[in-house]
């Protein structure tokens, strides 16, 4: 798997994105996908956790349940 340019294995930068829930003290809102949860996600075509690179090309975007981009 790539390593992002932070040195960080790509789990730990998602991880490290995704985190900022707890930091914010928004849990309640983000952080992960559940229902009543805001629904912001992006899709990639591939593993991104075995090439990171792929975050550069997002194929969909789902913010606040509304699709904002798809290819």
């Amino acid at each position: 798997a790539k390593k992002a340019d932070n040195g960080m294995s790509p789990m730990q930068a998602v991880i490290t994105a995704t985190k900022n829930a707890d930091l914010l003290g928004e849990t309640d809102n983000i952080g992960s996908l559940s229902i009543g949860k805001y629904a912001d996600i992006v899709v990639v075509k591939g593993n991104s956790l075995d090439d990171i690179t792929l975050l550069e090309s997002v194929n969909f975007v789902m913010q606040g349940g509304i699709v904002i981009k798809q290819k």
